[in-house]
């Protein structure tokens, strides 16, 4: 049962990572704050600054796109940026297509781009700092190809921030509430390797500042968490 719920997990990331991008669009049209006539909803997204309610989402899109590839692996997760981006521009506005659908795709393939070389050691480091790429490239290309201006820049690159900061977090409180002993389950990622752990089925250690074990990716592990040692 335990399989059969984690696979269920997984394949809930590519296909709510496709959701967020109609549901982006209908916020933006739908919930707000304050709907401006024959504009975009806002909502506040720090003291004095706003942006259009979708971006909240496009925000979510990012880190559930880095699950994507941690779950199903590199090849998965740049196939759903393609057809992503051509959801994108399917349920777009015609006049926002073509802006769209450029800002999510050149925006996803940042986020991979940052995101890949960093995953295998620092996690929340590459969800970070993959989500602040993504969100950068996404409103700039965005507001530029649409309107031909960057004055409402700072409001969509914070809006976007929120999910990857707050995942990021709770990494970090993950990370820290480990206790000497504990039995955990946790799943090899394309390329790697025990990190700080003690795989219970060899008794092999690996520690970062060594290559450590080679993981099979896919296949789950059970390992014994050894407290005090970096990860």
């Amino acid at each position: 049962m335990n399989d059969y719920l984690r696979t269920f997990g997984r394949l809930l990331c590519p296909v709510g990572f496709f959701l967020t991008i109609p549901a982006a669009n209908w916020l933006i049209g739908n919930v707000g704050t304050y709907c401006v006539p024959n504009g975009p909803c806002l909502v506040p997204v720090a003291p004095g600054i706003t942006a259009p309610s979708g971006v909240l989402l496009v925000g979510v899109a990012l880190v559930l796109r880095d699950l994507t590839q941690r779950y199903w692996g590199a090849s998965v997760a740049v196939a759903c940026i393609m057809v992503g981006a051509i959801l994108s521009v399917a349920v777009a506005p015609p006049a926002l297509a073509l802006a769209s659908g450029a800002a999510f795709l050149l925006s996803e393939l940042a986020d991979f781009a940052v995101y890949t070389p960093l995953q295998r050691r620092r996690l929340m480091l590459a969800v970070l700092l993959s989500g602040i790429a993504g969100a950068v490239v996404d409103s700039i290309l965005f507001l530029y190809l649409a309107f031909g201006s960057l004055d409402y820049l700072l409001g969509q690159v914070i809006g976007k921030l929120y999910a990857s900061v707050l995942f990021a977090a709770w990494l970090y409180w993950r990370r820290r509430r480990r206790w000497s002993g504990e039995d955990i389950t946790f799943t090899a990622v394309e390329g790697g390797s025990v990190q700080g752990f003690i795989d219970t089925h060899s008794g092999k250690p690996g520690w970062a500042d060594d290559p450590g074990i080679p993981l099979t990716p896919g296949k789950d592990y059970t390992a014994t968490i050894i407290p005090n040692k970096k990860d």
